[in-house]
């Protein structure tokens, strides 16, 4: 008899063509620029705060993301936390040195008090780059979501001076 898949277990994400996923990352990069020349214009288009502009629009459009990275001899292992998002609100994009999370959130409404609802103000959107130092295999990765929680396991793509280095022990 088949289990039950419960809310805990761990849902498996297909990572996406990177190529497709810019296309993605550029609109948010774009809304950006976007509110950060707004806030510019604010000032009455005042020079030099353009980085303390970029910023706040990113503050204000994307959900701060915290990642865990940790690296043995043949794979790397992140963490990326993403609580809010479901498996359908999330794409990633794994390239040869670099790990994409691409986020976006459904319109909600959070639950008020006295069961009045009100609408989630938190940022809608997760972009994150994760930039490796050594190269991995992107189609032997695997990705899983769980609990809020999304999590990599990254081969590293076995070089061949590593590899003559091991025949020559044996």
């Amino acid at each position: 008899m088949k289990s039950a898949k419960t809310p805990n277990s761990p849902a498996l994400l297909r990572p996406c063509d990177p190529e497709a996923l810019h296309g993605d990352m550029q609109q948010i990069q774009l809304a950006i620029a976007r509110r950060a020349f707004e806030l510019f214009e604010t000032r009455n288009c005042e020079h030099g705060h353009d980085v303390e502009d970029w910023l706040q629009a990113e503050s204000e459009l994307l959900r701060p993301v915290s990642i865990a990275v940790s690296e043995t001899a043949d794979r790397f292992s992140i963490q990326a936390d993403v609580l809010g998002f479901s498996k359908k609100e999330l794409k990633v994009g794994i390239e040869p040195m670099r790990v994409a999370i691409l986020g976006r959130k459904s319109v909600s409404a959070a639950a008020g008090p006295a069961g009045t609802t009100s609408p989630d103000t938190s940022p809608a959107h997760v972009l994150r780059l994760i930039d490796l130092a050594s190269e991995i295999n992107p189609a032997a990765a695997l990705v899983e979501l769980q609990s809020g929680v999304l999590r990599f396991e990254l081969n590293k793509v076995a070089r061949p001076e590593a590899m003559a280095a091991a025949a020559g022990q044996a």
